[in-house]
């Protein structure tokens, strides 16, 4: 606001004194507003299961994203589209991936929105998008275009810096490392310019995502503390869960699938490998959060944490390949090892998604759940609160507009996509409950559902429709089809409503790839897990 003297009150110099000083007022209240933007740190790791951090009942170390938690809040409930491409498709545009397509073929991007809306944008780690980032928004971009780089060199051919080719001359570099460098460079570069603009940043670390490789430090930390066997680490996981009120007390342990072996039954060279294989995947979190107390610690002493709204999440559930056993085995070749390329394995996904029913691509529980931290000192109303209230990843675009004063259609650029569909997250950090959505969808392959409240509407394999009461049932071990059909008749319906909308043709005539043997629902047609041998 202008505030104005007249000349003949005061003398012309302290007229032009006063113009002056209003002028700095008016500059600084606008400054200030902006600086009321948060910058954003958006925390994307690859394939994590949801009871992995410590926060969510794992055994893994994670210290740093603990804290976040205890000082944030958590989400119990909340979901992704199930598998590296359509998560990210999702999340970048604000749409369902059928809508916006895979690689985001229409829309805008976030990286759009923000820079539209006056922030620094940046985009590191893992892109398996369409195009280039620096064409799609992002003003800086570290990383690798493609949907998985190895973690020590030579890294994936499509890995750069800027647009420039990157391949490090370290043997020993390390990719979680690497992305960590240069995201402390982008903002620090950013903030000694001293530029009146907030940053967003979008992190997405390839982090735990195959290959299982991780310094030989951390492996060690964790071989042999996995021998005590799945079974064992799954019960563990599930207690501590219902302890800290991640699952209620009224949800169940699903039961262990037909198709993955006893631990007692492995031989000791069997064993020896899978505890090598876990023991792995855990060193792959604990250097991952290792890098997130470097990054939140350098922004400390910076003093950049001020104003700092950060969130973490998986883009999908835990994996449950082992495509590749064999040729490492035959190639002398173990988890961890430079130059291998190994997979989490059926049983370990299993116990990485506890209490959750099946994996990454299916959209059970275990598929589409994701753990999910919200920290902002002074702006979560509750810290350390866990809500169960449920959210999706279309609800991250509105949320970033809404902080950034951003507009979806301007950035859009008249490219005539349907409203966004997301709620903004805002009034559940604040601790309202906020208007639920009516129906959330998916679907990825042969594999689809729908939750409308507290049912959820589910198929695996293109079989029938499952349902299930999500509150008296998270873990979905109760179908309920026979005892409500017209729930199903109505739910199918809207699913089949939403998909002819959204994909432009009747799901009958929606190619449905047959799914390999070895990841088929265990209950039919599911071919047994056979966990290979150390050499």
């Amino acid at each position: 606001m202008f505030i104005f003297f007249s000349p003949p009150t005061l003398g012309l110099q302290s007229f032009k004194q006063s113009i002056q000083a209003a002028l700095l007022f008016t500059a600084a209240t606008l400054l200030g507003h902006a600086a009321e933007r948060p910058d954003i740190l958006y925390i994307l790791v690859d394939d994590m299961g949801y009871s992995d951090l410590g926060s969510y009942g794992g055994e893994i170390d994670t210290p740093t994203l603990d804290r976040l938690a205890h000082e944030g809040i958590r989400f119990s409930q909340f979901y992704n589209a199930s598998k590296c491409e359509p998560s990210r498709a999702t999340i970048m545009s604000g749409h369902y991936w059928p809508v916006t397509g895979l690689g985001v073929q229409r829309g805008a991007t976030l990286g759009e929105v923000m820079r539209a809306s006056g922030y620094a944008t940046f985009a590191l780690g893992k892109w398996h998008l369409n195009g280039h980032p620096k064409d799609r928004g992002f003003d800086r971009f570290f990383g690798h275009l493609s949907g998985a780089s190895a973690f020590f060199p030579p890294l994936d051919q499509s890995f750069q810096y800027g647009r420039h080719t990157f391949q490090p001359k370290d043997p020993n570099y390390y990719v979680t490392d690497g992305i960590t460098n240069r995201a402390i460079e982008f903002i620090t570069d950013l903030k000694t310019k001293k530029q009146d603009k907030p940053y967003f940043m979008y992190l997405a670390y390839n982090a735990p995502h195959n290959p299982l490789q991780a310094p030989k430090e951390d492996i060690d930390k964790y071989q042999g503390k996995y021998m005590a066997g799945w079974e064992h680490f799954r019960k563990q996981r599930f207690a501590r869960m219902q302890e800290l009120g991640i699952i209620g007390l009224e949800a169940k342990l699903s039961a262990k699938p037909n198709n993955i072996p006893d631990w007692d039954s492995l031989s000791p060279k069997q064993k020896e490998l899978e505890d090598l294989r876990m023991a792995t995947y855990a060193a792959m979190i604990d250097r991952l959060d290792q890098n997130l107390a470097r990054l939140f610690r350098t922004l400390s002493e910076c003093g950049l944490d001020k104003n700092l709204l950060v969130i973490f999440m998986s883009d999908n559930g835990a994996s449950p390949y082992a495509r590749t056993d064999k040729v490492m085995l035959q190639n002398g070749k173990l988890p961890g090892d430079q130059g291998s390329n190994w997979e989490i394995g059926m049983a370990w996904a299993n116990v990485s998604n506890t209490p959750l029913r099946l994996y990454k691509r299916n959209q059970h529980e275990g598929g589409i759940s994701t753990p999910f931290i919200a920290w902002w000192p002074g702006r979560v109303a509750e810290p350390g609160s866990i809500t169960d209230q449920a959210a999706h990843i279309i609800d991250l675009m509105p949320t970033f507009l809404e902080l950034a004063g951003g507009d979806y259609a301007a950035a859009g650029k008249g490219k005539n996509l349907p409203p966004l569909p997301g709620k903004s997250l805002l009034p559940i950090l604040e601790g309202k409950e906020r208007v639920p959505h009516e129906n959330l969808y998916f679907q990825l392959f042969d594999h689809r559902a729908i939750r409308s409240g507290d049912w959820k509407l589910t198929a695996v394999d293109n079989k029938a429709w499952e349902l299930y009461n999500l509150a008296e049932d998270r873990s979905e071990t109760n179908d309920l089809t026979e005892q409500h059909p017209e729930k199903v008749q109505k739910l199918s319906a809207q699913w089949e409503n939403w998909w002819l909308g959204a994909y432009g043709k009747p799901y009958s005539e929606f190619r449905n790839p047959t799914p390999p043997a070895d990841l088929r629902d265990d209950r039919e047609g599911g071919v047994p897990y056979l966990p290979t041998a150390m050499p």
